[in-house]
């Protein structure tokens, strides 16, 4: 359809003589429409424009992960240790604080906090940072976690920690004053 428009406007290539007032944007050649596009339209930043699949914005990509192997095999344990021990201790400390907590890995909820920057550790000890402190932050977060009938927790380092000192008084505050704790070691 289109060659036929400009079957008339157009001779092999040449602006007709009537049309060659008008000022045209482009060059058309012979054979101008054969299902092909001549030059793809170009952005901004002088490249194409690809959109996605869902017409977003180009140059978008997904945050998540997708697993390079969408049908690797996931074991028994790795679906069912969430739900077989559900609660997990976090230890935070830092050179002014230290702070624990227990939380509950299916719904991500803390079940029970204690940290030396409360108002009722604070005026107790004389320093927030030392082993006293931990022992002291152990013996309350085991308090508030039998209130909230959580009795057994598991413990993983983080990469950078190493299981000793202060984070090893934590813990073990926390066993001695009645929860079960089980500790995870690479």
């Amino acid at each position: 359809m289109l060659k036929n428009i400009f079957s008339n406007t157009w001779r092999n290539g040449f602006l007709a003589p009537e049309y060659r007032k008008r000022a045209v944007s482009y060059v058309c050649r012979n054979n101008f429409h054969d299902g092909q596009v001549l030059s793809a339209p170009r952005s901004f930043f002088g490249v194409e424009d690809f959109v996605d699949d869902d017409n977003s914005r180009p140059y978008t990509y997904k945050k998540e992960k997708k697993s390079k192997n969408p049908q690797k095999h996931v074991s028994f344990k790795q679906r069912t240790i969430a739900y077989m021990e559900p609660f997990s201790l976090d230890v935070f400390i830092s050179k002014r604080f230290v702070s624990a907590s227990l939380t509950h890995r299916v719904t991500c909820k803390q079940v029970a906090v204690a940290g030396t920057n409360s108002k009722d550790i604070k005026a107790a000890l004389q320093s927030r940072s030392d082993i006293p402190a931990c022992l002291a932050v152990g013996r309350i977060l085991a308090e508030r976690a039998r209130e909230a009938d959580v009795y057994t927790c598991t413990y993983t380092p983080r990469d950078r920690d190493k299981f000793e000192g202060k984070i090893r008084a934590v813990v073990q505050s926390l066993i001695d004053n009645g929860i079960d704790v089980k500790v995870y070691l690479d």
